[in-house]
């Protein structure tokens, strides 16, 4: 698998959504999502109809790596501002920063392309990761389970020094 990807800065993005703290072994994503998804029409100021998938890692997380390691999992989207936030709803800045931008296809349960990206070219590239949320965009062409499913996996990054 060699897969490139676009190098992207982004400003700064408002995010509105639900959160929950999870591992991958004890993993939650499923649950989040039927939690969030009835409530998604709730959410005023949309910017588009994407839905964000969003974790924030704790700085050890990658290296002293477990499956067992906790971290925070977000279904959000992005609005133009907070007002009119929806019960059971919370906001989240998402910095503006670099980040390394792989279009993936395939079923979302396959972990190889994390494994490349952390285990191949990220080693050999001139970056590193950066202390800031890793997320997905599931547009469009997003279809869950589905070996057609097409989404865009946002890594931060920064310049090696």
């Amino acid at each position: 698998m060699k897969v490139l990807p676009k190098i992207e800065k982004i400003t700064e993005k408002k995010l509105v959504g639900m959160r929950i703290n999870m591992s991958l072994a004890d993993n939650k994503t499923a649950e989040l999502w039927r939690t969030f998804m009835p409530q998604k029409k709730e959410i005023k100021h949309q910017i588009n109809e994407e839905l964000i998938s969003l974790q924030q890692y704790q700085s050890h997380y990658f290296t002293d790596f477990s499956v067992h390691n906790q971290f925070e999992k977000w279904a959000c989207v992005e609005v133009s501002d907070f007002n009119a936030l929806p019960a059971n709803m919370e906001t989240l800045i998402l910095e503006a920063g670099l980040y390394a931008v792989f279009n993936y296809k395939g079923i979302n349960t396959d972990t190889s392309i994390f494994q490349y990206i952390y285990g191949t070219w990220l080693p050999s590239s001139s970056y590193v990761l950066d202390n800031r949320p890793h997320f997905e965009v599931l547009g469009e062409k997003y279809k869950n389970n589905d070996v057609n499913s097409e989404e865009e996996i946002w890594i931060p990054i920064t310049n090696k020094s």
